[in-house]
């Protein structure tokens, strides 16, 4: 309950803060806004880390160093999140972030990468998918 719980507070979040992080862009910059979200996040979580903090950052040497993409990955998501709300509107730009975000997970999951277990995504998942891109389709259609 917690997995499904989280993943509807990601989501509701990441759409909230696309339009946020647009909206704010307009006003002071892209880059100033990326900058800005990332420096209020950094100093969120380095509060968070000194009260709850149960990690170990010396693991860092015998972590995978391509995990450290992570970070640069996170300006590229705000940087792209924004021009897509900006030019496609919150609706589309989201849809057709979720659609992509589902396919790339379904490739982590079909081929077991970066340690993620294997999991069949069989003609089902890939006719779902397919029914949510004809989905996108239809909702931008005009009329």
């Amino acid at each position: 309950m917690f997995g499904l719980i989280s993943s509807i507070i990601a989501g509701i979040s990441m759409s909230f803060q696309g339009v946020f992080n647009t909206r704010l862009s307009e006003k002071i910059g892209l880059w100033q806004t990326n900058f800005l979200v990332q420096a209020i996040a950094f100093l969120i979580t380095g509060l968070i880390l000194l009260f709850v903090g149960k990690g170990n950052l010396s693991n860092l040497g015998s972590s995978n160093k391509l995990y450290l993409l992570g970070g640069p990955l996170s300006v590229i998501i705000i940087f792209t999140v924004m021009g897509g709300i900006e030019t496609l509107g919150p609706t589309y730009s989201i849809s057709t972030i979720l659609v992509s975000q589902l396919l790339a997970a379904g490739v982590i999951d079909a081929f077991g990468l970066f340690g993620s277990e294997k999991v069949y995504f069989g003609s089902t998942k890939i006719m779902g998918l397919l029914i949510m891109i004809l989905g996108i389709i239809i909702f931008k259609w005009k009329r």
